[in-house]
C-alpha cells in the first residue's frame, strides 16, 4: 500500500461547463470573512524579516549526511510533528511547516529551538490523502507577509492566501477533489507567477480531459488569473503532481514530479502545452527526465538548483540528487542520500545557505513512526560539501 487511503467519502465534485471549470469553480469550503486584509488585527506574533529588536536565530551547522548520530542528531531541527508536508524558508533563515493532517502551521528554527505554533488553517478536509498539501511564500513577502497554501476542502482542492493569523481567502478554486491523487505542488516563479500541480483524483481520464483541471500543472498569477492567454493549464497528462520546482537560472527551467498510480514515478521537465502521457504513455509529447521504480519511489518533493534536482522519496526512504543537462537528460547515476535512516521522506527545500530542509512522513498511515516522528531535517547535500553519497 503506497499511500494512506480514504477514511471517509469526499464531497460532491464540482461539475460545470468548460468555461467555468477553467475559470476556477467551487464556492464551498473556505468563506472569506470581509475584505482581504494584508495586516490583520489581533494576529499571533508576526512571521517576517528579522528586526533589530527581534533578530534571527543563529543557524546551527547543517550536518553531513554520514554523521551517524542518533541522540541529539544534528540533522534534526524539529520533532513530534504530524505529517509535515508544505515547507517554506523565511527571509530570516527559519522555516514555516504545515501539517497535512491537522492544518497547523509551525515555525521551526535552524538552531533547533522548539517549534512555535502559529495558527491552524480552517476548513481543511483530510479525507484520503487530502489536507494541507503545499505552501509557498508571496513573491513580495517582505512587503505583504502573505502565505499561499494548496488545501483540500470537502468539495474541492484550492489555492488560498493569508497573512499569518489571518483569514484564508480563495485564490483559485474548483480543482477536482478525490480520496487519492489530490496533487499539491505549489511554486512561485521568479516573475511572480505561480505553478500549481494537481492530481487526477484516482480517475485517470481527467489527465487528458481539456475540460478538467485534474492531472495538470496550472500557471496563474497572484490573483488566480491565467498567466497566459491560452488559459490556466500549462501542462497535462499527469497522475499526481505532488511537487513543482524551478531553477533560478535564466532561462528558468520548470520541473514537476508525478507520483504514478501504475508504473514508475517521474521527474518531468515542463514547457507550455506539453502532454506527459498519463494514462497513455504514447500520448507523451516529451519523455520524462528521470524515472524511479515504485518500490523506491513515492516521489513527494522537488528542489532544484543549477543542474541538480533533489527528489524526496516516500517509499524509497531517501533523497535522490539528480544531475541534469541543458537538454533535460540525466548525465550520471543519481546520488542517494539518507537511505533508510529517517523513514519516508517527502518535502525537500533548499535555503540560501545551500542546506536542504526535508520533512519525514512516517505518521501518514503507511510509514512506521519512531518515537519522535515526524521530523524536519536540515543537511548539507553532497553537492554542497563534496562528500560521498550515503
Amino acid at each position: 500500500m503506497r499511500r494512506q487511503r480514504g477514511r471517509r467519502a469526499a464531497g460532491a465534485a464540482c461539475a460545470v461547463a468548460l468555461t467555468l471549470v477553467l475559470a476556477g469553480c467551487g464556492d464551498d469550503g473556505y468563506e472569506p470573512r470581509g475584505p482581504f486584509r494584508p495586516l490583520p488585527e489581533g494576529a499571533p506574533p508576526e512571521v517576517g524579516p528579522p528586526t533589530e529588536s527581534s533578530p534571527a536565530p543563529a543557524p546551527g551547522e547543517p550536518a553531513e549526511p554520514g554523521s551517524g548520530q542518533t541522540a541529539g542528531d544534528p540533522n534534526v531541527v524539529a520533532t513530534d510533528l504530524t505529517v509535515p508536508t508544505g515547507l517554506v524558508v523565511l527571509p530570516d533563515g527559519s522555516a514555516v511547516v504545515g501539517e497535512r493532517e491537522t492544518g497547523r502551521l509551525l515555525q521551526v528554527f535552524p538552531d533547533r529551538s522548539p517549534p512555535r505554533e502559529l495558527m491552524v488553517l480552517p476548513g481543511v478536509d483530510t479525507a484520503g490523502d487530502g489536507g494541507l498539501l503545499g505552501l509557498a511564500l508571496s513573491p513580495t513577502f517582505d512587503e505583504d507577509g502573505l502565505f499561499y497554501a494548496y488545501v483540500s476542502t470537502a468539495t474541492d482542492n484550492r489555492v488560498v492566501r493569508f497573512p499569518m493569523g489571518g483569514t484564508p481567502n480563495p485564490v483559485y478554486t474548483g480543482i477536482p477533489r478525490g480520496e487519492t491523487h489530490n496533487g499539491g505542488g505549489l511554486q512561485f516563479a521568479p516573475d511572480g507567477t505561480l505553478y500549481v500541480g494537481t492530481g487526477d483524483t484516482g480517475n485517470p481520464a481527467l489527465a487528458q480531459d481539456p475540460a478538467s483541471l485534474g492531472g495538470k500543472v496550472l500557471h496563474i498569477d497572484v490573483f488566480g488569473q491565467p498567466a497566459n492567454a491560452a488559459g490556466p493549464v500549462f501542462s497535462s497528462g499527469f497522475s499526481d503532481v505532488t511537487a513543482v520546482c524551478l531553477t533560478g537560472d535564466q532561462p528558468t527551467v520548470v520541473y514537476a514530479v508525478d507520483e504514478s498510480a501504475a508504473g514508475p514515478d517521474e521527474l518531468n521537465r515542463l514547457s507550455e502545452g506539453t502532454d506527459h502521457g498519463w494514462p497513455t504513455p504514447g500520448a507523451a509529447t516529451v519523455p520524462p527526465v528521470h524515472t524511479v521504480d515504485n518500490g523506491a519511489g513515492g516521489l513527494g518533493g522537488c528542489a532544484a538548483a543549477g543542474t541538480t534536482v533533489f527528489l524526496g522519496a516516500l517509499d524509497g526512504q531517501r533523497v535522490y540528487a539528480v544531475q541534469v543537462d541543458g537538454q533535460g537528460g540525466v548525465v550520471e547515476v543519481p546520488e542517494e542520500l539518507l537511505g533508510g535512516r529517517y523513514g519516508r521522506l517527502r518535502t525537500v527545500v533548499l535555503d540560501g545557505e545551500g542546506a536542504l530542509w526535508i520533512t519525514t512522513s512516517n505518521r501518514d498511515g503507511v510509514g512506521t513512526p519512531a518515537e519522535d516522528d515526524d521530523r524536519v531535517l536540515r543537511i548539507l547535500p553532497p553537492s554542497s560539501t563534496g562528500s560521498s553519497p550515503v
